[in-house]
């Protein structure tokens, strides 16, 4: 489990690395995310976050990635969970500790994301099926 993981938090990593490059592409009829209006900061720093999300037509492995900021405190990546691309809604739901930082509860700003490594030769390129920013409020619990 910990090799899929760092799998997961290397594509993750490389598509918001190469997602900050270029403008992401605007999401097929019918594909979005959203991000529930709060979310939660456990008794150790863990944040939690989630929403829902309807993506299709993936020909690689999809990803939910999300990230969140407050205050001085920079977008701190939280978690990255798998997505199915099948044109159903699903639910999604992150947790992570915030690197170096300490978020509070209050208001906070989330960005989530579903994107695709789809193949192409080598390396696999970002195609990003949904974006969205929202203000939230963290809650301790």
């Amino acid at each position: 489990m910990p090799v899929r993981r760092s799998l997961l938090a290397a594509a993750l990593g490389a598509a918001a690395l190469l997602g900050a490059t270029a403008a992401p592409a605007a999401a097929a009829p019918g594909e979005y995310i959203t991000v529930d209006p709060t979310g939660r900061i456990a008794a150790d720093g863990t944040v939690t976050l989630s929403g829902t999300y309807r993506c299709t037509g993936a020909t690689g492995p999809a990803f939910i990635g999300s990230s969140v900021s407050q205050g001085t405190v920079r977008q701190q990546g939280i978690g990255g969970s798998s997505a199915r691309c099948d044109g159903v809604e699903h639910r999604w739901q992150n947790s992570g500790k915030p690197y170096g930082q300490t978020l509070r509860p209050g208001a906070a700003r989330v960005q989530a994301t579903v994107v695709e490594l789809r193949p192409s030769g080598i390396v696999p390129l970002p195609v990003f099926h949904a974006q969205t920013d929202r203000d939230i409020t963290l809650v301790q619990g």
